[in-house]
Order: structure tokens, then C-alpha cells, then sequence
């Protein structure tokens, strides 16, 4: 195939992410919904991010590996993310984990979901293929990194955060040389290799993979017949490439998409409540780290018809106001006073409550005089007239999930139990 002069490397290119992870640290937010669907920033899901950069990035190839209670995150694909077309070779397929190489295989790791799918990325007819995690927050040009791959021969290529070294402890850390070749891949070790010239930093890697695909589907093949084989792309395919062939990192820093006002590469794996919280709640300062404003990059999504937000009520005590805040679609802020806080589409909060750094997800009823704080409040929780959350550590982890940072997760089934033991 003779490579056009100046051509997008990404039109040759298709993105494969792994959505089937079910995110246990995110505690009860998980219970009805995998990871990547997991809501955030006021109108998007986490996966949202992956797919909108390899769309920004020209990548019209896709396919979503799910496996875990996929149905919210099917559902999502096929709203929010439809507009595909095939007859301009584009295509979007959610490839669940469906018994197809034997009836009692799930996908047993990272690399096996793509194995069991070899049919259909050949299907596709690319050059290229870039495994993406699809439950991380972030904006970045695939295209950059394509770009990398292909002019360093590499037989990988992968995506690399610049993180302190001893917060390295938590990631795969590459080993590299000074022209960016990985020489050793290390999981989680007590003592991270330091980068080149840096002695203050590691390279962490961001489970983001770019392979030739005749180079991966020769490998997985291989990797498929290995029974002492986990069939994951951490622990098995990558070292093999790091010992026998050429591994390279490509620092996210080089392909980071940043508007005007964000000042340094932004990424996040929200996957603790903690976590998902501070994300959320990082969004509503007069600067935020992250900019969901910048329409040269736009974070695509399912996008309800709503009507716009609404503010009743304006006297001493009883004033619909938000400050600091992000308020979607749908909400009414009837007489309370929200600070500091993300709403999600179509919340009510009703006269005298106080919402203070509170995440509400979809569909959150605030009744009169509650008083919320810290806390992440699950979709479509009614949280009753006069509750307190936020302010008293034992009657908050007497009913419901306090993080030790105290941050508190609400969720229907813990107010109900709640509501049953009160009478």
C-alpha cells in the first residue's frame, strides 16, 4: 500500500478500546454500570473521552470490548455515538464478550479481547490498530503518537505519563534509553526506575498501545497458544516486545491537546470515589486543569433534549443560586443554595437545601432543608427533606460508603435501608 504524501496516518488506523472493566474501587457507582460508563463532567461518561479523541484525532475504525453489566454502556454507543456510516468506511461495533471461540471463555485478559476479535479487525482493513483503555480522562492527538510509531520503526509504541517517581509505584513503568526505546516494562515495582536525565520522574504507562496490526495479530496468535499465558497486554505481550523486539515510549506531554488555558498535560484515571469526586469538583474552578469549553477539541456524547437549567426563588434564606458550580440541562434550583458543586442533567433541589462540593449525578431530587457536603450522590437518589451528609463522620459511615479523605458516596438502596432501620 503506497503511503500518500502528507496523508493521516489515522485514516489507516482503527482504535480497539477495552471497556469491559468493571472498576470495583468505585464501589457502589459500579453496581449497576461498568467503568467507562460511569458518568462525569456534568453530560458525558468516561468513555466519552477515548472515542472523542480517536473522532478528533481522524480515526473512523472503532470497536468497544465490553464485558461487565455492558447494558448502560451499549446504550450509550448506540445514542450517543450512531452517527457512523458505513458506506464511508466508518464503522462503530460493540463486540461483547459472546462465547464465540468456546461456550465457557469470557475474555480472559486484555490481549484475549482482542484475539477473540481478530475476524472483525481484519474485517476492517487497517494498517494500524491503537488499544486504548476506555475508563481514563484526558485529551490527546493519536495522530501524533501514529506519527511516532510509524517514523521509529517501532513493534510498539506506547503511551507514557510523566509522573514523580515514587507516585510510579501504582503503574507500569517503562525503563528507557535516550532515544526513547523501552529497555525493561516493570509492574507496580517499590522502586521506579527514574527517566533519562530526570532523576525526579518516571515513565508510567497509560494503556495505550500502537501496533502494526500484522505484527499484533502474528503476536496474539502466538499468545493465545501459550498456556502459561495470563493473555494481557501488561503482563504478557508487552514485556515479550520489551525482550525481543522494539518497544518504544511516546511521552502523552508531546500529543496532549490543551486550549489556551490549561498549563499542563491533563489525565486521570478516576477510578476510586475519591478520585471521581475531585475530578468532578476540579471542573468547577475559575481555571479548571481540565477545559470542556474548547470546541477546536470537543468531547462528543449522547445529548438528551433538555430544557435549559432554571433558578426560582429569591429571598433572605431561601435563594436559588449556584456559585462556582456547573449546572446542566433540566435542573431546577428552587430556593437552595448550591456552591462549589457539578449537577448533572435534570436535578431539583428543593427550598432551604445547601449542596456544597456535591458531585449529583442524572436525576437527583434534593428535598427541603437537606444539607449535603462532600459527597457524590448516585442517579436518581431523592435524598429526603432535612438530611445531613457531610458534617457528622459516624452518622455519615453508619449509613452510608465515607472515603478516609470523607468523602461520602449516597446511593438509593443505602437511604432506603437507612429510612427501614429509622422507621
Amino acid at each position: 500500500m503506497h503511503q500518500k504524501p502528507n496523508a493521516r496516518l489515522s485514516s489507516q488506523a482503527m482504535a480497539f478500546v477495552l471497556a469491559g472493566g468493571r472498576g470495583s474501587r468505585l464501589k457502589e457507582l459500579t453496581d449497576r454500570r461498568a467503568k467507562p460508563a460511569v458518568y462525569f463532567g456534568g453530560k458525558t461518561r468516561i468513555i466519552d473521552f477515548a472515542l472523542s479523541n480517536a473522532l478528533n484525532s481522524g480515526i473512523r475504525k472503532m470497536a468497544i470490548a465490553t464485558q461487565y453489566k455492558a447494558h448502560s454502556l451499549i446504550r450509550h454507543m448506540q445514542r450517543g455515538w450512531g452517527f457512523f456510516r458505513a458506506e464511508r468506511n466508518e464503522y462503530l461495533d460493540i463486540l461483547p464478550a459472546s462465547q464465540r471461540v468456546s461456550e465457557s471463555k469470557w475474555y480472559l485478559g486484555t490481549a484475549d479481547a482482542v484475539t477473540q476479535n481478530i475476524d472483525i479487525v481484519d474485517s476492517y482493513g487497517v494498517k494500524y490498530i491503537i488499544v486504548l483503555a476506555g475508563d481514563h480522562v484526558y485529551k490527546m492527538d493519536y495522530e501524533i503518537m501514529l506519527r511516532q510509531h510509524v517514523e521509529t520503526g517501532a513493534d510498539v509504541t506506547i503511551g507514557c505519563l510523566t509522573v514523580p517517581r515514587m507516585e510510579a509505584t501504582a503503574f507500569g513503568v517503562m525503563d528507557v534509553d535516550k532515544a526513547g526505546r523501552i529497555t525493561a516494562f516493570l509492574e507496580k515495582p517499590a522502586d521506579p526506575p527514574s527517566m533519562p536525565g530526570d532523576p525526579a520522574h518516571a515513565l508510567a504507562s497509560m494503556g495505550i498501545y500502537v501496533f502494526d496490526w500484522a505484527f499484533l495479530r502474528d503476536l496474539l496468535i502466538k499468545d493465545a497458544e501459550d498456556p502459561n499465558s495470563s493473555h494481557d497486554f501488561g503482563n504478557d505481550l508487552i514485556p515479550d516486545i520489551v525482550k525481543n523486539g522494539k518497544a518504544m515510549a511516546h511521552k502523552f506531554s508531546e500529543s496532549c491537546v490543551k486550549s489556551g488555558l490549561e498549563t499542563e498535560p491533563y489525565w486521570r484515571d478516576v477510578g476510586t470515589i475519591d478520585a471521581f469526586w475531585q475530578a468532578n469538583i476540579d471542573l468547577t474552578d475559575f481555571v479548571p486543569k481540565l477545559d470542556l469549553y474548547d470546541n477546536a477539541w470537543p468531547i462528543w456524547t449522547y445529548s438528551e433534549i433538555v430544557p435549559p437549567a432554571k433558578f426560582i426563588h429569591n429571598e433572605e434564606g431561601r435563594r436559588g443560586s449556584a456559585v462556582s458550580s456547573l449546572v446542566s440541562g433540566d435542573c431546577i434550583v428552587s430556593g437552595s443554595e448550591v456552591s462549589n458543586s457539578l449537577l448533572f442533567t435534570g436535578c431539583r433541589t428543593h427550598s432551604f437545601a445547601s449542596l456544597e462540593y456535591v458531585v449529583a449525578l442524572p436525576g437527583v431530587v434534593v428535598n427541603r432543608k437537606a444539607e449535603l457536603k462532600n459527597c457524590v450522590i448516585d442517579r436518581g437518589v431523592i435524598i429526603p427533606e432535612g438530611l445531613v451528609v457531610g458534617a457528622d463522620p459516624v452518622e455519615d459511615e453508619r449509613w452510608f460508603r465515607r472515603t478516609e479523605s470523607g468523602i461520602v458516596l449516597v446511593t438509593q438502596p443505602m437511604l432506603d435501608a437507612r429510612a427501614a432501620k429509622l422507621g
